[in-house]
C-alpha cells in the first residue's frame, strides 16, 4: 500500500463540532490495518534518536503508542484535564473553536530525556505548543515533532517555529 491510498482514508467532517470547522476524521484510516501500518511504518524516519515517544490526546495516542511499541520505547500520554490519576502539570492551548487544558505526570520523563512528540492533526498548532511547553517544564529534550496531517491555512506550523525555532516539525500530508 501506499501512503496516498490512506490519504484518502482521511474523510473532511464539514461543520464538526461547530459550524464552520472542517474536522478531519481519522478513523476510517485507523480502521484499515493496512493504511494504519503505513502511517506507522512512515513516521519511524522521525523516530531518530528519541529515547521515549509523547501522543496527544486522543488520536495521537494511537500512533505514538503504536510507534513506541514497534521500537521498543516508552509512551508518554499528554491528557486533557482531569484524566491522569497522579500529580501533574498543565498547560493551557488555544483551538479552532476555544480553549481547552492539557496536562502530563509530573514524573512522566527525567530531565534530558530525547522525546519525539506525536498528534494526528496539526491545525492552529496550540495543542503541540502546550504539549512542547510540558515536555520542555519537566526537563524533556524534543527530538521532533510530528502529524498525520497539517491543515496548512491555519498556519499552525508558523507558531509552533514562534515558540520553537529550533523543534523540527514533520506532516505526512498537508491540506
Amino acid at each position: 500500500m501506499k501512503l496516498t491510498r490512506a490519504r484518502t482514508l482521511i474523510r473532511e467532517i464539514p461543520d464538526y463540532p461547530i459550524p464552520g470547522i472542517r474536522f478531519q476524521d481519522l478513523t476510517p484510516l485507523l480502521g484499515d490495518g493496512e493504511a494504519f501500518d503505513e502511517i506507522t511504518k512512515a513516521l519511524e524516519e522521525f523516530v531518530e534518536d528519541a529515547q521515549v515517544i509523547a501522543g496527544i490526546e486522543a488520536r495521537g495516542f494511537i500512533f505514538a503508542s503504536a510507534l513506541a511499541q514497534s521500537h521498543g520505547l516508552g509512551f508518554i500520554p499528554i491528557r486533557k484535564a482531569g484524566k491522569l490519576p497522579h500529580r501533574t502539570i498543565e498547560e493551557s492551548y488555544g483551538l479552532e473553536y476555544g480553549t481547552d487544558v492539557l496536562q502530563i505526570h509530573e514524573d512522566a520523563l527525567t530531565p534530558g530525556t530525547r522525546v519525539l512528540l506525536i498528534d494526528d492533526v496539526l491545525a492552529t498548532g496550540g495543542t503541540i505548543i502546550a504539549a512542547s511547553k510540558l515536555i520542555l517544564r519537566l526537563g524533556g529534550s524534543l527530538v521532533a515533532g510530528a502529524s498525520i496531517l497539517e491543515i496548512t491555512e491555519l498556519a499552525g506550523r508558523t507558531k509552533i517555529i514562534e515558540h520553537f525555532p529550533d523543534l523540527t516539525f514533520h506532516s505526512l500530508f498537508l491540506v
